[in-house]
């Protein structure tokens, strides 16, 4: 059974920083690209960033890139997203998120991803 755990939200001021950090379960952890996604009420659920099975490539979201970093750590079985530079408009739930074998390379869609989280709010005020 696969489960993944996040932690690591909560509020923060426009322009602060934050960590989020995922927990996975399961022997095969380093076998699987994983990715972050957020969601807020009312719209649909928005593709972050993603990594691949080793670390050694990751891709994001225009909105986020050069303000997300996404990493992992095989040995922990951990995924993180640290995010800096927040604004109000990254407001939302974050989801990590585990993508299912053999769908696209670096894919950004919800479908394509297996296992998730329950999520962890991320509240940016100004």
């Amino acid at each position: 059974q696969v489960q993944l755990v996040e932690s690591g939200g909560g509020l923060v001021h426009t322009g602060g920083s934050l960590r989020l950090s995922c927990a996975v379960s399961g022997r095969t952890f380093s076998s699987y690209a994983l990715g972050w996604f957020r969601q807020d009420p009312g719209k649909e659920r928005e593709f972050v960033a993603g990594i691949n099975w080793n670390g050694g490539t990751t891709y994001y979201a225009d909105s986020v890139k050069g303000r997300f970093s996404i990493a992992r750590d095989n040995a922990k079985n951990m995924v993180f997203l640290q995010m800096n530079s927040l604004k109000s408009e990254d407001t939302a739930v974050y989801y990590c998120a585990r993508k299912a074998m053999f769908t696209t390379v670096q894919s950004g869609a919800a479908r394509d991803y297996d296992y998730w989280g329950q999520g962890t709010q991320v509240t940016v005020s100004s």
